[in-house]
């Protein structure tokens, strides 16, 4: 069979998203994490941030996997890999040959899914045309974020490569995206461009909006843009060489309309973790105690903290 083709059939997504979701509160297998949130502005931006409320699931399991470690001595990817087999009370729909879509087991936002590859393969390598097919296939049919975090200082938490994807609008209410006020200041040269309203690097590209009725087209220009992208932020190797991984960890966000990428230095900002949706402008903090410190120091420098300062 081709390796290009898709499985998933057009128009299903939506109804099995719901359905599995029900089946997975239903026996117990969707662990929700349940939030409080409140609007933090800065630069003209209004970030959405989210006070965790309950993160004992997820840290028992943490720990658990910690102490088998240390009696052990050593975690084997595939014992200890989530993803490899996935639970199948949180599968929600085969996506191609590479690719399965399954419900994030520990998730803030409301169906939140995620498109990991059937075999393993490290979350730090270079995304595929594989890749972006589940990504369009998906994006064809949920008009939503997709978003990657490449590499542990990206805010990567599992080793099996996953993208994910979640439903527009991201806030209760208003904006689509939060930072939607920055794509307006967006400038190009050719088809690569940057968001003058960021005040730190990264690369922003426009897709055309008949893409979306051709997952299959839509992802060879994407993986184009994406070298192309990686390139023009110093992630490639010399030459603009395209190897196994990039030179770096980075954050990559995608709706219908865009993609961007920001490479990362690091994880954190005062025990703070930002992974890619701190860009789309939606934060986590784990507690009131957080929550302060990003007032006082202020959303999006704290992205410029992490981030790489402009060329």
């Amino acid at each position: 069979m081709s390796e290009g083709k898709l499985l998933l059939q057009s128009g299903t997504l939506w109804t099995s998203v719901v359905n599995s979701t029900a089946h997975a509160l239903e026996c117990g297998a969707l662990l929700s994490i349940p939030t409080n949130f409140e609007f933090v502005e800065q630069d003209g931006v209004n970030f959405l941030v989210r006070v965790l409320a309950n993160l004992e699931r997820k840290e028992e399991a943490k720990k658990k996997l910690e102490k088998l470690s240390a009696e052990t001595g050593k975690v084997k990817v595939e014992k200890f890999n989530p993803f490899l087999p996935y639970d199948k009370d949180l599968f929600v729909a085969d996506i191609s040959e590479t690719h399965v879509c399954i419900l994030n087991k520990y998730n803030v936002v409301e169906h939140h899914l995620l498109m990991i590859t059937r075999a393993f393969e490290e979350q730090e390598s270079l995304l595929t045309l594989q890749d972006f097919t589940a990504m369009w296939a998906c994006l064809a049919q949920i008009d939503g974020l997709v978003f990657y975090n490449g590499g542990k200082v990206a805010g990567a938490s599992q080793p099996h490569k996953h993208l994910q994807l979640i439903k527009l609008p991201l806030t209760p209410s208003g904006l689509n995206i939060p930072i939607a006020p920055l794509l307006e200041t967006a400038e190009f040269k050719g088809s690569i461009g940057s968001l003058t309203g960021m005040p730190f690097l990264q690369v922003f590209v426009q897709f055309d909006p008949s893409l979306i009725d051709s997952p299959l087209k839509a992802a060879e220009v994407t993986l184009k843009r994406y070298h192309d992208a990686l390139d023009a932020v110093g992630l490639l190797d010399d030459n603009g060489v395209i190897s196994g991984k990039p030179k770096g960890a980075y954050n990559f966000l995608a709706t219908r309309e865009w993609m961007l990428i920001i490479p990362r230095q690091k994880e954190e900002f005062a025990s703070i973790s930002i992974n890619s949706l701190g860009f789309a402008g939606s934060l986590f903090v784990r507690d009131e105690k957080q929550m302060q410190i990003l007032k006082d120091s202020g959303p999006m420098n704290m992205l410029q903290n992490v981030a790489f300062a402009q060329i």
